[in-house]
């Protein structure tokens, strides 16, 4: 048995106030942002590590590019799940990526001797379609319009 309420704000759809009934709502687009992040956590680590223990000497920087890549995407994950659209962690996260894949993605286009095997954010992402690249663009609008609007009372 409950207590009954002794504030005056309306219960939510769970019984516990408009906030806690109107946290789940609106949050499909982030389950889906933390989705992908996980599931580019999985394959970029995968890819890396394998890079790493097989080929290391083959292309030592563009092997240690992807798993940087991929433990930006482990801590932009991470981060997601913890502190949702308004974390600050996630926010600096993510800005650290696009600044990797813009920063690799241009001196692999422009000098592709540095690279003689692709990595993750090689070309902009184009290895993965280039979601490497759109992703973290998707990310902070998301995250700065969340931002923009203040939780009720």
């Amino acid at each position: 048995m409950t207590a009954p309420r002794t504030d005056d704000r309306p219960a939510g759809r769970d019984g516990r106030g408009t906030a806690a009934g109107r946290s789940r709502g609106g949050r499909g687009f982030e389950i889906v942002l933390v989705a992908v992040y996980g599931i580019f956590a999985l394959s970029a680590t995968a890819r890396s590590l394998v890079q790493v223990l097989r080929d290391f000497d083959r292309a030592p920087v563009a092997y240690s590019l992807s798993l940087l890549a991929a433990a930006t995407y482990i801590a932009v994950t991470v981060a997601l799940v913890r502190g949702g659209r308004r974390s600050r962690v996630a926010r600096v996260l993510v800005v650290i990526e696009l600044i990797g894949v813009l920063a690799v993605g241009t001196l692999t286009v422009l000098d592709p001797v540095l690279f003689p095997e692709a990595t993750v954010w090689s070309v902009y992402g184009q290895g993965y379609g280039y979601v490497p690249l759109a992703l973290p663009v998707l990310a902070l609008v998301y995250m700065l319009l969340g931002a923009r609007k203040r939780p009720e009372a």
